[in-house]
């Protein structure tokens, strides 16, 4: 794709300096640049690149001011960093959203109803009763089981898998291998030492604005909805248990694990590697650490846990000023043995 840069200052709302007519087709960085790139100047560190730079332009903040002749055009925006997020943002959306039509082969039952604007790859699946919106993009290898809702605007990457009843909103993104409606982990112990198997009937809903990392995986639920509210993130392999409901923007990263019908309020933050345990909630705003285990519920909003048995940061912090320092006690102590 190619823009020239008065095309580009629309965009940002910002102003050229040059010749607005020049075109620019790739983002490169500052110290980088080629003919027919276009980078960015927000950290003074970077300052000499922007000197020596064959980039075609340069994008800049409004109280920029050089200090030897600059060799490519600029474009004064508000806020460099901000307007270069902007663009990075609109180009993202128009690659992903870019391609249409059908590839061969693929397959989708006659029984089910696509959009507008719609790409289905080759080796793509779509089973009987589903409903596509508008502009849904469905890559190579992605399988869509029965009776399965997708709104408007949302891309399923490569190889993902979305199970029978599942209702994914508006504008979600579901990144490569992820799994969406597998079987919840539910089995009932027998007397003789086994375990039977409890069906899993229910399905997975995704709210609006929804993304989902790759080689995630979300259980249906056993009965009712699993539920992943609106604007929620959830990165790169995590596993999310049946009848779990994940709150309003709340961001999950990587390797976190949160067992079954597990509540969690929206703008919370969990970091890697967290494990929560079933049946509890977990209050709004909530920030838990790296690798805090949580096994009982929090229901004071706006704290931040820390540890691995999950405590309030400022309890867990005093409990290790004085764990880090037991060595030193110890030698005390043997001093004082030897006294007496």
């Amino acid at each position: 794709m190619e823009f020239s840069l008065e095309q580009i200052a629309g965009i940002l709302g910002g102003k050229v300096e040059g010749d607005g007519n020049l075109k620019v087709n790739r983002l490169d960085k500052i110290q980088e640049g080629k003919p027919g790139g276009i980078g960015f100047l927000a950290n003074e560190k970077y300052e000499p690149h922007l000197y020596t730079t064959e980039a075609t332009a340069v994008i800049v903040s409004d109280d920029f001011e050089a200090k030897s002749p600059v060799p490519c055009a600029l474009i004064r925006v508000k806020n460099a960093y901000n307007g270069f997020t902007t663009l990075l943002e609109t180009y993202a959306q128009l690659t992903k959203m870019s391609k249409s039509g059908v590839e061969q082969p693929s397959f989708c039952d006659e029984s089910s109803t696509l959009g507008e604007g719609c790409y289905r790859a080759a080796f793509s699946y779509i089973g009987k009763n589903c409903k596509i919106g508008n502009n849904v993009k469905i890559h190579a290898q992605v399988s869509i089981g029965d009776d399965v809702t997708i709104g408007d605007n949302c891309i399923l990457y490569f190889g993902v898998k979305v199970k029978n009843g599942s209702r994914i909103g508006n504008n979600c993104e579901i990144h490569s291998g992820a799994v969406i409606g597998s079987d919840g982990f539910g089995f009932a112990p027998q007397d003789d030492g086994s375990y039977r198997n409890i069906p899993q009937i229910g399905n997975v809903i995704l709210e609006d604005n929804v993304s989902i990392g790759a080689n995630t995986t979300i259980d249906c639920a056993t009965m009712g909805s699993t539920v992943i509210r609106k604007g929620a993130k959830i990165d790169n392999l995590v596993q999310i248990a049946h009848n779990v409901e994940i709150g309003e923007n709340t961001v999950i990263a990587s390797q976190a694990g949160i067992s079954g019908s597990t509540v969690i309020g929206k703008n919370c933050v969990i970091a890697g590697q967290v494990g929560i345990v079933g049946h509890i909630k977990i209050a709004d705003n909530t920030t838990i650490g790296a690798k805090t285990g949580i096994t009982k519920s929090i229901l004071k909003p706006g704290q931040t846990i820390f540890g691995y048995m999950g405590m309030e940061i400022k309890d867990f912090l005093k409990s290790y000023s004085i764990f880090k320092n037991l060595p030193q006690v110890q030698d005390k102590l043997k001093e004082l043995e030897k006294k007496l």
